[in-house]
């Protein structure tokens, strides 16, 4: 096999408006929301990072500029946690980016879909494979990142891939449902992909979540993509053309994702984090066994 050209780039789609979590979101990106003591597109980038990616770029908009200062330089707060003896946290928040790692940032000007805002971000990839890393969908997993997995997979196959899941049918309306097909060592290639179908047209119950490796060629196919279902330009459609070209797998990540774009699986996420904290573990215990039984 020629030598694959390397995975380096993850594009981060943050311009969002998170309605479903207002009024908080009205003045802070939802991508900021905190899970216990981390915003949500920390764990993101962290996973990106352990996955070998070293130029992490954001397609955000003018109103979130939080997220860019989060991940820049506080050279006035480090300095004021070394006075005051805090070194832990100091060395907290200078890793946050290791110093391999670039951070970018394009603009979208308009929120036109998941494709479009991929699309916002083609000058900075280029025509090399790359990743995209959707922050709503947390994944934890035990070992290995979910994106990692990808990463490993596609050295392996020199194929790109969508993480994948199997959802129940009555929410096939609310994913990208892929059809599959398995090759002799049991990978499942991509046949079929459609964007939020009915139950009764889903051609099955494997739903695509936020994570994707994608060849540069997509951003070719993104230009010629029409507005698709919500007015939007679907990422899923450019997807399906580019099938026609390009092998993808629907890769079955091990690990637990959390829909931290719903309250509940935001909830979800929070506790089941916490409860890793041992700092934080028997306290939380005692606490659920206390107010278990309150009257609602």
């Amino acid at each position: 096999m020629t030598e694959l050209p390397p995975i380096r780039k993850a594009v981060f789609p943050v311009a969002g408006l998170g309605t479903r979590f207002l009024p908080a979101t009205k003045s802070i990106p939802k991508e900021m929301l905190p899970i216990v003591d981390k915003p949500l597109i920390q764990y993101a980038v962290e996973e990106a990072v352990e996955a070998g990616i070293d130029t992490i770029i954001f397609v955000t908009s003018h109103k979130k500029t939080a997220i860019l200062d989060h991940f820049d330089p506080d050279w006035e707060l480090e300095n004021l946690l070394r006075v005051q003896g805090k070194e832990e946290l100091r060395t907290c928040i200078h890793n946050i980016i290791p110093p391999h790692v670039s951070t970018q940032y394009v603009i979208q000007e308009k929120a036109l879909g998941l494709g479009h805002a991929v699309w916002c971000a083609k000058k900075l990839v280029g025509n090399e494979p790359f990743a995209v890393l959707l922050a709503d969908d947390l994944i934890r997993s035990p070992a290995r990142g979910c994106l990692k997995q990808m990463v490993d997979e596609y050295y392996a196959t020199g194929a790109g891939s969508l993480g994948v899941e199997e959802i129940p049918v009555s929410m096939t309306n609310r994913y990208g449902i892929v059809s599959v097909q398995a090759d002799a060592d049991g990978r499942n290639y991509i046949r079929q992909i459609v964007e939020k179908p009915s139950p009764e047209n889903a051609p099955s119950n494997l739903g695509v979540v936020g994570r994707y490796i994608l060849p540069g060629e997509i951003f070719a196919l993104l230009e010629s993509v029409r507005a698709g279902v919500g007015g939007e330009i679907q990422l899923t459609d450019a997807i399906f053309q580019l099938l026609k070209t390009h092998p993808l797998l629907a890769y079955r990540f091990e690990g637990v994702r959390y829909d931290c774009g719903s309250r509940k699986g935001f909830i979800h996420a929070t506790v089941d984090y916490a409860l890793q904290h041992a700092d934080l573990r028997e306290d939380l215990l005692n606490y659920f066994e206390r107010v278990k039984d309150l009257p609602r």
